[in-house]
């Protein structure tokens, strides 16, 4: 036993020393990589030679990261701005630079390939380099004194080998911006505010596999007096089930919320306005907080990491916010393709060549894919983005207004430098994709809104269908004309709100669209405003955050009325009482919202997946509005194909309803009480790397937080299947008119896209909590970091 317990010491000492050694290698490996990462942190304080400036800059950073940017002329301020924005943003810059060019594939491999195919054959690029033509010399100049900037930093982090741990991650190196690169990343936006293809695929499909009273249901508003166009969708049928990947569509509502508040309604006697646009929800921010500074100019707000100017604040007289007007700017056609040459496609009873450009695609270790873009003259083929396995009777092509030449930059650039109403609006006449609401506001008391964009006038049809590609008959005449589009200037009501909620009547004389988002955000904030008369800029902060459910206001009665009527025994009575009592406040710590929630989402499913393809259900458009209205018309007595299929407005709520509550008592037990809304409802942000490997999640997302709200509230905060908050306002922004030296912000989850820096979740908490920061544009910043950037005499 004695020479047993001495071998065993013996062993326990060699497996001590092997951990110990192990532990050592491990925090040598820990040291090493830290320090690697370190080095590449962003320098934000001293001086740093740059040569590209015709004079010295200074970037002082505040206490919660914003660059405030001043240079002795513009040309020097957008050189900073090209630099500053690189220190901190470099990798998501070329990350989307590469998405919207189609070259992801080049240093991601192959699991990027579909994403790239995508959008080769959607153009966005190309659509940015014919852009650049259109601008005038000073935009031009613009773009070139940004791009020398981003330059100037990535030469130097190369020759200092401090590039952003990203790269060495996936193992490249960036190539040099371009112009084209910023004007691709607007048009990306555009893409991502501005489709409504996926829509008419659907319909489509549903005319060609549902008979058409059932196939109406599915419509917004089923089209009107266009009887040809229905035929032309029976008559020649495109395969859309298994044809398009809905995991690549943008979220179909990429909402936001903005109001401005007249001077009548304030405490200051002068406008209030917020803005807070709803997109996706990541590490780093899509948006970049930025103040910028010269003889010319005294701007700030919010950009596109790797597009120069501001494109959301405020200057020194007027602030302005948007949100998505959400027309219908994309068209598809049903194009006939030539038997004998399928880059010939039938046109007024010729066939007529489109354009084939042969495209290459660099997959990293693997072989490069050679990609056929056909664009005809509606646009380019997008049916066999993914599949060529046999000869099409029919395709769609699809026409964009953002594939066509636009000048958005200058459009910020004079926006920026504009004092007073007018001199914006003019501003507004050269942004025209993607279209948004502006508000605006100015220290004279002028509030104001427009609809703003390029919304196209079709010589038949109403944007509902895919229309024929072989007939001159179909197209488009041109856009609603600028002075006509959707205004009002200091209306008596003294607020502007819009939240993605229909904002004409019938009497306007131009299509917009039919499918507009679901109105319980903008009804909450028109609600709000009209209640008061003393506003302060914390009130429009409190708004923001407000999470009253509308939607509940509506239906919740009805529901419960179907639940109790199929629930005889009464297996229910204690979570219909929760809901009974609720106070219909989307809020953490109740268990009302999880129910509430799980069953509209449990709705739809329900209904109609049973009854389409996978792909076509996920590609199904406003399927929040669709049972909207089949529940109304059902609760008026007058259910729909549908409804009545399925056997009834009660036993469609009740069996979802049980669905639900299979679901939540799966996840979090069968006891009512401890059931909660943010046990379910929680945010990350994301970096695009953490879902590489877990140990990339810990050090790259900031901890998951349970967060109030839904996609249904003003704090927006929008959900996946499995309550992962995926959507919302990365951006938050309040101005007071009486005083534009300073503006209230918050930014989720950090300015900084570099892990290392303090900068790079701090605002996480703050963003659910909604705890706002002040940004100055005159005055002293405190605690600040000072960096000059030191031109060389």
């Amino acid at each position: 036993m004695a020479r047993q317990g001495k071998r065993m010491a013996k062993w326990w000492k060699v497996l001590l020393s092997v951990f110990g050694a192990l532990a050592i290698l491990a925090i040598v490996a820990l040291i090493v990589v830290n320090t690697y990462i370190g080095k590449s942190k962003p320098v934000i304080e001293g001086e740093i030679i740059a040569a590209f400036l015709e004079k010295n800059v200074i970037v002082e950073r505040d206490s919660f990261g914003v660059p405030h940017i001043t240079a002795e002329s513009d040309a020097d301020l957008y050189r900073a701005q090209g630099y500053v924005q690189a220190q901190d943003r470099l990798f998501q810059m070329d990350m989307a630079r590469r998405q919207a060019s189609g070259r992801l594939s080049e240093v991601v491999g192959e699991a990027s390939v579909r994403t790239d195919k995508k959008f080769r054959t959607f153009s966005l690029r190309a659509a940015a380099e014919a852009s650049y033509d259109g601008y005038g010399e000073e935009a031009k100049k613009v773009l070139g004194w940004y791009t020398e900037g981003v330059n100037a930093f990535i030469e130097k982090a190369q020759w200092d080998d401090k590039l952003p741990y990203e790269f060495k991650i996936l193992g490249y190196q960036p190539e040099l911006w371009t112009p084209i690169d910023s004007l691709t990343i607007g048009k990306f936006m555009a893409y991502d505010l501005g489709g409504n293809w996926d829509s008419l695929a659907v319909r489509h499909w549903a005319l060609n596999n549902f008979p058409e009273d059932k196939a109406r249901e599915l419509f917004i508003a089923y089209p009107d007096n266009a009887p040809s166009i229905i035929d032309a969708n029976i008559a020649n049928p495109v395969t859309v089930a298994g044809r398009f990947d809905p995991d690549l569509q943008p979220p179909e509502f990429n909402g936001s919320n903005n109001w401005v508040v007249s001077g009548d309604k304030t405490a200051s006697g002068l406008p209030l306005l917020a803005d807070d646009p709803h997109l996706g929800l990541d590490t780093p921010s899509i948006w970049y907080q930025m103040h910028l500074k010269s003889p010319e100019q005294n701007v700030g707000g919010v950009i596109f990491a790797g597009v120069p100017g501001i494109i959301l604040g405020h200057n020194e007289d007027v602030a302005w916010g948007v949100t998505n007007v959400g027309p219908d700017v994309q068209d598809l056609y049903i194009e006939i393709p030539n038997p004998n040459d399928q880059t010939q496609f039938l046109y007024d009873g010729q066939w007529e060549q489109a354009e084939v450009r042969d495209e290459t695609i660099s997959v990293k270790d693997g072989e490069d894919i050679l990609f056929e873009v056909v664009v005809t003259r509606h646009g380019p083929i997008i049916s066999d983005i993914l599949y060529k396995e046999e000869d099409p009777g029919a395709l769609f092509s699809m026409q964009w207004t953002a594939l066509e030449p636009t000048k958005e930059l200058e459009a910020i650039m004079n926006m920026n430098k504009a004092t007073n109403w007018e001199g914006f609006e003019k501003a507004l006449e050269d942004f025209n994709a993607p279209a948004q609401n502006f508000v605006f506001a100015a220290k004279d008391g002028t509030i104001a809104y427009k609809a703003n964009g390029r919304i196209p006038i079709r010589k038949k049809g109403d944007a509902q269908l895919p229309v024929p590609g072989d007939s001159s008959d179909y197209g488009w005449t041109g856009y609603v004309p600028y002075d006509e589009l959707p205004r009002v200037v200091n209306p008596k009501e003294g607020f502007i709100a819009t939240a993605n909620n229909e904002v004409i009547d019938d009497s306007y004389p131009y299509h917009i669209t039919k499918k507009w988002a679901q109105s319980y955000r903008y009804e909450r904030i028109a609600e709000v405003l009209r209640a008061g008369d003393d506003f302060t800029p914390e009130d429009m902060m409190k708004l923001q955050m407000d999470q009253k459910n509308l939607y509940a206001r509506e239906f919740l009665g009805d529901l419960l009325g179907s639940i109790e009527a199929e629930d005889s025994e009464g297996k229910y009575k204690e979570i219909v009482e929760v809901l009974r009592e609720w106070n219909q406040v989307d809020a953490t710590d109740a268990a009302a919202p999880l129910i509430f929630h799980k069953l509209m989402t449990q709705l739809p499913i329900v209904m109609f997946s049973e009854e389409m393809p996978e792909d076509v259900y996920k590609l199904l458009p406003g399927k929040g509005s669709i049972v909207d209205m089949l529940l109304r018309a059902a609760y008026a007595g007058e259910s729909g194909v549908w409804v009545e299929q399925y056997g009834g407005v009660d036993k469609w709520v009740f069996d979802s309803f049980e669905q639900s509550v299979g679901d939540i008592e799966e996840q979090f037990g069968k006891k009512v009480a401890s059931w909660k809304w943010g046990d379910f409802h929680q945010v990350t942000f994301p970096h695009a790397l953490s879902g590489a490997s877990p140990i990339l999640e810990y050090f790259l997302n900031p901890k998951k937080q349970a967060i109030g709200g839904s996609n249904v509230t003003v704090q927006a905060a929008a959900f996946k299947e499995d309550g992962t908050v995926d959507h919302g306002a990365p951006w938050r922004f309040v101005a007071d008119l009486a005083d534009l030296s300073k503006t209230y912000h918050v930014l989720g989850p950090g300015q900084s896209g570099h892990m290392k820096s303090k900068w790079f979740h701090n605002q996480a908490d703050d963003w659910v909590q909604g705890n706002y920061h002040e940004t100055v544009l005159q005055g002293d910043i405190k605690d600040g970091s000072i960096l000059t950037l030191k031109a060389e005499k």
